[in-house]
């Protein structure tokens, strides 16, 4: 879908890897410029997930020939993605005004956790910190228990990486039509606030007010995780009445007053404990079989290699383990595309001579 876009990408951590690596699953060339002398980051593999799909090059930015070779493929380039602090690509001399002057069209792609501009724009900070400050973090966890951290999905890659690939799909769009690229200010805190809009619009029904556990989403008993008698755990949610009907009759509650009013929260923490006796009866399996294809919105919690091996992955395809390093393939689909199949990540610098003779064919 992105044949004909090129994307350079400054070696990052975590959200700037990731957005790169959705371009280029859906078919942008990704240069990803790895630092040379290999990878100082503890806990990052040599050859990561995230760098699947893209070319590698090898540069040491501080380094005047290499910095050339830089700023030619940024002339080649429809956008840039880097995820320094603010400043780092300036006082290297390849920020975003020194990279517009070579090429006007490029789309400046810039990933940060507390924007370019903010008080605290110059400071650390993590995943956790961002959400936590933009209210992101507010509703995940239960009355007088501690916010439970969410692995990075709801900072680093739903307010961060996803956001940073529209910023740079729509500045594309718009360089296309006039020539003139842009600099896209992608914040953790501004991405993940943005998705708060979903509750918010919820709040202003009164259906997620601000006190912890009292809303629809985080307060009743049909909307949790329960745990089963081997220790798996089953997912209800099933917010509409008819779904949460059906709920009842497989559970044969339909005539039980514990349950008879859905939206009574006055009735939610008895029905609650009720429930997790029931579902501590019986195995995740014996209930996964229970309501498996019905409307109740029941489902089990499973690990990523479970998932894997699930009926569901067999008939779509998500979970894939090639060379033994499993991954999920990209989304969304579009008709008339072939499935996607795994594309090994690069070893650092692989592409360079490939990449360096392209320039040089270009000049």
């Amino acid at each position: 879908m992105l044949d004909g876009i090129r994307i350079i990408e400054v070696e990052g951590l975590g959200p700037g890897p990731f957005a790169a690596m959705t371009l280029a699953d859906l078919g942008a060339d990704v240069i990803v410029v790895h630092r040379k002398g290999g990878n100082p980051t503890p806990g990052v593999p040599e050859r990561s997930v995230l760098d699947r799909g893209k070319r590698s090059i090898a540069l040491d930015l501080k380094d005047a020939g290499d910095l050339e070779v830089f700023r030619k493929l940024v002339a080649t380039a429809d956008g840039l993605i880097e995820g320094f602090r603010p400043g780092v690509m300036e006082k290297l001399g390849i920020g975003p005004e020194a990279c517009h002057a070579i090429n006007p069209a490029l789309v400046f792609g810039r990933m940060t956790g507390w924007g370019q501009e903010s008080p605290l724009s110059s400071a650390a900070g993590h995943d956790l910190n961002y959400i936590s400050m933009s209210g992101a973090l507010w509703y995940a966890g239960a009355p007088g228990d501690a916010p439970v951290t969410p692995a990075t999905l709801v900072g680093d890659i739903g307010g961060g990486a996803l956001y940073l690939v529209v910023g740079l799909l729509a500045g594309i769009m718009q360089a296309r039509a006039t020539g003139r690229g842009t600099v896209v200010d992608a914040a953790i805190y501004d991405g993940s606030a943005h998705m708060m809009n979903l509750l918010m619009s919820l709040r202003q029904g009164g259906g997620m007010p601000e006190t912890r556990g009292a809303g629809i989403l985080d307060g009743p008993h049909w909307c949790r995780s329960y745990r089963t008698s081997d220790g798996g755990w089953m997912s209800v949610q099933c917010l509409e009445p008819k779904f949460y009907a059906i709920f009842l009759d497989l559970l044969g509650l339909s005539d039980d007053p514990d349950f008879a009013g859905q939206f009574d929260r006055a009735l939610w923490p008895g029905a609650t404990r009720r429930l997790s006796e029931i579902f501590a009866g019986k195995t995740r399996q014996e209930w996964a079989e229970l309501f498996l294809g019905t409307d109740a919105c029941v489902a089990p919690v499973l690990s990523p290699d479970e998932a894997m091996a699930h009926g569901m992955n067999a008939a779509r395809g998500v979970w894939k383990a090639p060379s033994g390093v499993l991954q999920a393939a990209p989304a969304p689909r579009f008709a008339g595309r072939d499935a996607w199949q795994p594309v090994e990540a690069p070893e650092r610098g692989q592409h360079g001579a490939e990449i360096l003779a392209e320039l040089n064919e270009a000049e």
